[in-house]
């Protein structure tokens, strides 16, 4: 049964709150029912609930006034056209300060402000010309292992992605090798990430000083997190660059219009954002290009061809980014099915409009790129993997947010485009990938990124 737009009526203690409903939804009964289902997979639930209701979903929720927004117009208005809006005091990014603290990616609006034009320059052309050197000692690291293994080996592609792009994130905004401590910085980000999503997915959580078993992983993890960067600062403060080198030479010396430099409390919070948001994501998207050319080999051949042509099987140079457009159009074509930051939440500043619906003050607004890139009004064939779409002009890119879009477009941006590209090019240049006897695409799963479930076990073959 479909709830019309009349009212939303829940029981708070002892009186009866009316949230006015200005979009059709489910009843309340019936997300009860189907709350199980959420906890499993959330991206699931929105999908039906979205194909069932339409492009502006509103949910049984008093408080806030809760939306589901997939209409390509409404999610650029809430992202981009009106994005001062909407800010970021979200029950998502409370839960993801639980372990960033308030760096650039969670950081609300005047918080942000301040925040962004001080990390920028770590972004900018320069630094991402020395990346590349930084991509290809990961590469040669994964290279010199595999070449030990036996010949059609099987190994965990997404392991091998997670443990390089925290290599490079180490080396590229740090500074530092984090090539021996990969694996334990690993474990300890994807042990508090899972804790942030079990805290995101239910109503009620204990909080955070009460000793669950959550509340201690979670602390843990943050501690080994806490280390590392200690570490890189002590090091720092030990052997201090002559000119800034990278990220932590910038944060150390950013200073905004009135002369104030970053707290250290500030900077541990931004590297620990980026060693979250910098590896995380971009292991995530390449792990599902990778799945993806598992299952189908002719548009793994095409990319071998180029990385050939262009590559010749020596290491890449920033100029060859530009002479890679198959490889960045599988990455995009990878972003687009398995966008890594699946959901993204807004908080309405003011009353809005969007797609025909009345959207009140203080709203939640529930985006996600999973299923905007799957929206048939603009995307043809939306369930298929084709990169093409992407090298003949038909992509739509104003629908297209694997970073986000607008003012809080992800700033790691152009970063992960570098790294992604070069990653693709070159392992292909060297394996092929295809999966082992019994083995198949692997179910994903919504945590803070899409995770493959069991890992993305394949057999790389020489060539």
């Amino acid at each position: 049964m479909t709830r019309t737009p009349a009212e939303v009526r829940s029981f708070e203690g002892r009186r009866f709150v009316r949230t006015p409903a200005t979009a059709p939804g489910p009843l309340g009964p019936q997300m009860l029912g189907a709350f199980s289902a959420i906890r499993r997979n959330p991206v699931d639930y929105l999908e039906s609930t979205w194909r069932t209701y339409g492009d502006v979903v509103q949910f049984p929720i008093p408080r806030p006034p809760s939306y589901l927004v997939n209409d390509p117009e409404g999610v650029r208005r809430v992202l981009v056209t009106h994005g001062r809006n909407y800010g970021k005091s979200t029950i998502q990014y409370r839960s993801l300060s639980l372990v960033t603290g308030e760096g650039l990616l969670v950081a609300d609006t005047e918080a942000w402000r301040r925040q962004r034009p001080l990390v920028q320059p770590a972004f900018h052309h320069e630094t991402l010309n020395h990346l590349v050197s930084h991509v290809d000692t990961a590469l040669q690291r994964r290279f010199r292992e595999w070449e030990s293994l036996p010949s059609d080996a099987v190994v965990d592609m997404d392991a091998a992605m997670m443990t390089s792009a925290l290599e490079v994130v180490g080396h590229a905004l740090f500074g530092t090798d984090l090539s021996q401590d990969a694996h334990r910085l690993a474990r300890a980000t994807l042990s508090a990430l899972d804790v942030v999503v079990a805290r995101a997915r239910v109503p009620i959580t204990p909080p955070n000083w009460m000793p669950t078993p959550g509340n201690r992983r979670l602390h843990r993890a943050v501690r080994e997190l806490d280390a590392a960067v200690e570490d890189m600062l002590q090091e720092r403060r030990q052997n201090p660059s002559e000119v800034p080198a990278d990220m932590l030479d910038l944060l150390l010396l950013a200073r905004d219009q009135q002369g104030s430099g970053l707290t250290v409390e500030e900077i541990r919070d931004q590297i620990v954002t980026f060693i979250v948001a910098g590896h995380e994501t971009v292991a995530s998207a390449l792990t599902w290009a990778w799945a993806l050319l598992a299952d189908h080999p002719e548009i793994q051949r095409e990319l071998q061809r180029e990385s050939e042509e262009v590559l010749g099987g020596g290491p890449a140079t920033f100029a060859d980014v530009g002479r890679l457009p198959w490889a960045r159009a599988v990455f995009d074509e990878a972003l687009r099915l398995y966008p890594p930051a699946w959901l993204i939440t807004r908080k309405a500043l003011g009353p809005d409009s969007l797609g025909g619906r009345d959207i009140p003050k203080g709203a939640l607004i529930i985006l996600s790129p999973w299923l905007l890139h799957r929206h048939p009004d603009v995307w043809a064939h939306p369930d298929s993997f084709d990169p093409t779409r992407f090298l003949d002009g038909s992509a739509d890119r104003n629908a297209f947010i694997p970073f986000g879009s607008g003012l809080r477009q992800c700033i790691g941006r152009d970063f992960a485009y570098v790294e992604g590209t070069l990653m693709l090019a070159s392992i292909a240049g060297r394996y092929s990938v295809s999966y082992p006897t019994g083995g198949r695409h692997p179910k994903a799963e919504p945590l803070v990124t899409v995770r493959p479930v069991g890992g993305l076990p394949v057999r790389l073959t020489p060539r």
